[in-house]
């Protein structure tokens, strides 16, 4: 990994970023930049927007009621967004936003809720996604924001599922098994250039959703060691395992 200035003040910006591009931040973010950061007319911060690079501002205005940006040199250019999908039964809200930012701190090139038939919260609030989304990029220094889609039923997603994407789903009820050769087994697969990555309620999958996931041509079904995981504690593990087997953690 090339060195970087974890240091480094970041902010993301809904505005195109270019040479001398001036940015008006909104009320949440003047409060950031001025209660928080502390910044003050001629401080540097990075901003980016997921889709214009890294680049470092300038504040150039600041009031008790505005802040500007003066965007001044790109510092890094844009990178392409990851093709991994993460497909996830929805949380209770302290760990379903925990679960978002380790997402994304992963890798995940897409967040995607998914309604099983045992899952407990059936409710997804995307704008609080997006929100810790944007904190986790701006704390770890990513530069592409991971798209989302709505709550979807697992049938519906299995009814419709990419046939050049490999599904590789989490079961407790998999066979034992070293989930690093099974993925490395998957290397010789055509069709893993497109990943996705599924973890279940905390009650498990019903023994019809299992069938029907295993009936996909393209699933790989992966255990994740002796013990029974809570569903967060599975989702870092999961990317972990594959990023490192067939993701980007390869180099």
């Amino acid at each position: 990994m090339p060195r970087y200035d974890f240091a480094a003040r970041r902010l993301f910006v809904n505005a195109a970023l270019a040479p001398s591009a001036r940015v008006d931040l909104d009320q949440t973010q003047t409060n950031y930049v001025r209660n928080v950061l502390r910044l003050a007319d001629g401080n540097k911060i990075l901003a980016f927007n997921g889709r214009d690079g890294e680049w470092e501002a300038c504040l150039v205005s600041s009031s008790r009621k505005l802040v500007t940006l003066n965007a001044l040199t790109m510092v890094r250019p844009q990178q392409p967004p990851s093709g991994l999908h993460y497909l996830f039964a929805p949380l209770k809200q302290a760990r379903q936003d925990y679960l978002i930012e380790k997402a994304v701190e992963m890798g995940a090139g897409l967040l995607r809720p998914v309604l099983t038939r045992r899952t407990q919260a059936r409710r997804v609030n995307l704008e609080r996604m997006r929100a810790h989304a944007i904190e986790a990029a701006e704390q770890c220094g990513i530069l592409s924001l991971p798209g989302s889609l709505p709550l979807t039923p697992l049938g519906q997603i299995i009814a419709t599922w990419e046939t050049d994407r490999l599904l590789i789903y989490c079961d407790e009820e998999a066979p034992a098994g070293n989930p690093c050769e099974i993925l490395q087994s998957c290397r010789r697969r055509a069709n893993c250039a497109k990943l996705a990555v599924l973890i279940g309620p905390e009650g498990g999958f019903d023994p019809s959703e299992r069938e029907a996931l295993l009936a996909l041509p393209t699933t790989v079904r992966l255990p994740l060691g002796p013990r029974i995981l809570r569903a967060d504690t599975a989702a870092v593990a999961a990317l972990a395992l594959i990023q490192a087997a067939l993701g980007d953690w390869q180099g």
